[in-house]
């Protein structure tokens, strides 16, 4: 579907499936920014060390990683060990997030006070700032 996206000032987001098969079948350089979302696990931060690298190797933009479900400092010292000094937005593991999937809303029109709803605006800021686009609206 990416490849049919027309070019020019248009942003589009899209959420790829898990792993790295939709990144290695992009063109090169298809892409301003990949953000590659990881969990405190070694099998996660594993995912997501091979798909950073294919999004270097394929020179997919800048990569900017989501630290998700994190729960303490130890879980956030892990992923910064494993991929240094990268872009890193860090999501805390967030009971409103899980409330908000319960009643089948969104954490925003759940909870749009939730620290995990928070993060997720910093991403969306930092993104616009990276592509030069208005920032979102709230």
């Amino acid at each position: 579907m990416l490849g049919f996206a027309e070019t020019g000032d248009a942003v589009v987001v899209a959420d790829l499936e898990a792993g790295i098969g939709t990144l290695t079948r992009l063109e090169p350089a298809a892409v301003d920014v990949t953000v590659v979302v990881v969990e405190p696990t070694l099998r996660s931060i594993d995912v997501g060390r091979r798909a950073v690298s294919v999004a270097e190797s394929q020179r997919q933009g800048r990569v900017v990683l989501v630290a998700n479900k994190v729960d303490d400092e130890q879980d956030r010292a892990r992923i910064t060990e494993a991929f240094g000094a990268r872009p890193l937005v860090v999501v805390p593991a967030d009971p409103a997030v899980d409330a908000a999937d319960r009643f089948g809303v969104s954490p925003v029109d759940h909870e749009p006070s939730a620290p995990a709803v928070a993060a997720v605006e910093v991403l969306a800021d930092m993104l616009a700032d990276m592509l030069g686009a208005d920032p979102p609206v709230r």
